[in-house]
């Protein structure tokens, strides 16, 4: 472990690259299906993604609008000129020969990602982002003399995400793998899992005593914002230790051990690769025109940082804030009920609901946010119900839960439990009269000062009530028998 004062005297620098899967039905290039995630091996291929002589590639024009949204999601414009080419470099997984991708006129330019680390905001900017298939995978039988292709993923449409080598630490670096996961969650690009390798994120760390920038590794295909937040400290430890010794840092790729929590020597990178880079020739340029982007902007929903702005308007726990935005049922069921013109008391109550016990039923396995019924004017009208005292805190979240888990009407519902409050005053009233009645102590107590007394006395009323009495009523009652 390096000490503070020494791990102090460095700059710590890191770029982040993530390659998104986009959610299209079909390949990038080729009419097969993009969903490789249980298909046997060499199921989803085609001539195309085999690199068949002859084969002729067509774009996927729901990757160039998916593509396109995410510009948005980032910030900035798609540019109105893009094209592909080829990259060639040769290993088993690419049939080709080479990858199709774009090189010097990508379909995204600039953007920036915002990042909140310890209540400080910061802005971390986007180099670019280009489309480009994927290859297939290799895998390495342990004990044995081969290995195995499948060309599943083979042609699957990503969009690399290049950031601007400004992030500084560990928690800077998790921190923006987690805001890029929800702005391509949000813009409703991909479908963002992480455990299926929808977002893989290669981390660039260097560390220098000065401004000029120290030798870096990339350590590749982390899947998960621990792993990446990890790696960086594992890294930035790494290679201190070795600077201090007098050693040398060698520019490499490097993998990540889950299990060891370190990362491990992959490739060496001491000359640059000759791609051998040239545009593709059967791949017409991508040219977007102003009514194009213009439809793409109209069909965008809100950010996740235009939500927290919204959310935090409520004056909510900001843990509450963040949990509603990576629940993203929970947040965009909030926003409706902010959109439906709900009480802001209201829609604070729905908040703390769907972070505590909306939350709790998906921990406890009895529902799963995809499938909870959020259902907005059933949600709105309970809220009323438990504003209005019309219905106690523990009455209006046996309603929830059986809102959340089979739907229904709230009234009915409450009905059936039992559960709705009593607020007619004169009913009440005698209720009180008996209480004091048989708690003289207690009333006198409540008179002579000793207003805890008055806690105990509305206990009672609530009892005699069966739960059903509105103890904000009762309070009043009591007071006013007792002349006070």
């Amino acid at each position: 472990m390096v000490r503070p004062e020494i791990r102090n005297q460095y700059i710590v620098t890191i770029g982040i690259e993530c390659h998104v899967q986009l959610k299209t039905k079909t390949k990038l290039f080729a009419a097969v299906e993009n969903d490789a995630r249980e298909a046997p091996p060499n199921t989803l291929i085609s001539h195309i993604c085999l690199g068949m002589p002859g084969a002729l590639p067509v774009l996927n024009k729901e990757a160039v609008r998916l593509a396109s949204r995410a510009a948005f999601a980032l910030g900035t414009l798609p540019q109105k000129f893009s094209k592909f080419d080829r990259k060639h470099y040769f290993y088993p997984d690419l049939p080709k020969g080479y990858q199709i991708t774009q090189h010097d006129q990508p379909i995204i330019v600039g953007g920036h990602v915002d990042i909140l680390v310890d209540g400080t905001e910061k802005r971390i900017g986007v180099t670019r982002a280009h489309l480009e298939e994927d290859a297939g995978k290799s895998t390495h039988p342990t004990g044995k003399d081969y290995s195995l292709v499948d060309l599943n993923r083979a042609g699957t449409p990503l969009l690399e995400i290049v950031s601007e080598p400004e992030i500084h630490s560990a928690a800077e670096a998790k921190a923006y793998a987690k805001a890029l996961y929800l702005l391509m969650k949000y813009a409703d690009v991909s479908e963002a899992d992480l455990y299926y390798g929808n977002m893989r994120f290669d981390v660039n760390v260097s560390v220098s005593k000065t401004d000029k920038l120290g030798i870096r590794t990339e350590t590749k295909n982390l899947n998960s914002f621990r792993s990446v937040e990890r790696a960086v400290e594992y890294e930035v430890e790494r290679q201190i230790e070795r600077l201090e010794k007098g050693e040398h840092i060698v520019q490499e790729t490097r993998g990540w051990d889950d299990a060891k929590q370190k990362t491990f020597s992959q490739r060496t990178k001491e000359d640059a690769h000759d791609y051998r880079y040239f545009p593709d020739p059967d791949i017409p340029p991508v040219v977007l025109d102003d009514a194009y982007i213009a439809k793409v902007k109209k069909e965008m929903p809100l950010s996740p940082t235009e939500l927290r702005a919204e959310f935090e308007m409520l004056k909510i726990d900001a843990a509450a804030v963040e949990t509603l935005l990576e629940e993203i049922p929970a947040g965009k069921c909030l926003h409706q009920v902010l959109e439906s013109n709900a009480p802001k008391e209201s829609a604070k109550k729905i908040a703390n609901w769907l972070v505590t016990d909306v939350q709790s039923l998906v921990a406890s396995g009895s529902t799963t946010w995809g499938e909870a019924r959020l259902e907005i004017s059933s949600l709105v009208e309970l809220a009323a119900l438990a504003v209005e005292n019309k219905i106690s805190s523990t009455g209006a979240k046996i309603v929830l839960e059986e809102l959340v888990l089979h739907g229904g009407n709230v009234q009915q519902i409450a009905e059936s439990k039992n559960v709705l409050q009593v607020s007619d005053e004169s009913t009440i009233a005698e209720i009180v009269a008996k209480v004091l009645a048989d708690n003289a102590q207690a009333a006198n107590d409540v008179k002579n000062g000793e207003m805890k007394a008055i806690g105990f006395l509305v206990g009672q009323v609530m009892k005699a009530s069966q739960g059903k009495a509105n103890p904000g009523l009762a309070q009043q009652l009591i007071k006013k028998q007792l002349g006070i």
